[in-house]
């Protein structure tokens, strides 16, 4: 017993550091983007948790992207990644806890919203508009 347990620990610490990797920074952001065919980068800043860049693509279209910066994901409206409508990103923010949504807004490829959470806090919210996954959670206000 006292084997298996020492070798599942052994294993679990191995793969830690693997699944919290560093974030993303600046220049790993642009590196990202330039890979991914985006030929100017006009500016890259943090918002709400994500890399925010405003970038061109050769044929000239001007884009607002956001990179996650745990995983390098690109979110661009302009992809050909289908996106949720509305309802069905309603319907998977309540299906991930979220409660009380107001505040709902589009942005590019990333929706935010201001909700309540499973611990009855109030948080503003980055969802995917791919899927839907929270991207990005944070509490809004301390007395809450």
């Amino acid at each position: 017993m006292l084997k298996s347990l020492t070798l599942a620990t052994v294993v679990a610490l191995a793969i830690a550091p693997a699944a919290q990797a560093a974030p993303l920074g600046m220049a790993q952001v642009e590196q990202t983007l330039r890979k991914a065919g985006y030929t100017q980068i006009h500016e890259i800043e943090r918002d709400d948790g994500m890399w925010e860049a405003d970038v061109s693509r050769a044929d000239g279209r001007f884009s607002e992207v956001y990179v996650d910066p745990k995983t390098g994901e690109i979110f661009d409206e302009h992809d050909s990644r289908a996106q949720l409508s509305t309802e069905q990103v309603l319907a998977k923010a309540q299906s991930q806890g979220l409660r009380e949504i107001h505040s709902l807004e589009r942005d590019g490829a990333t929706w935010s919203l201001e909700a309540r959470n499973a611990r009855n806090q109030r948080v503003e919210v980055r969802l995917s508009g791919y899927d839907g996954r929270i991207l990005h959670s944070e509490r809004d206000g301390w007395l809450d």
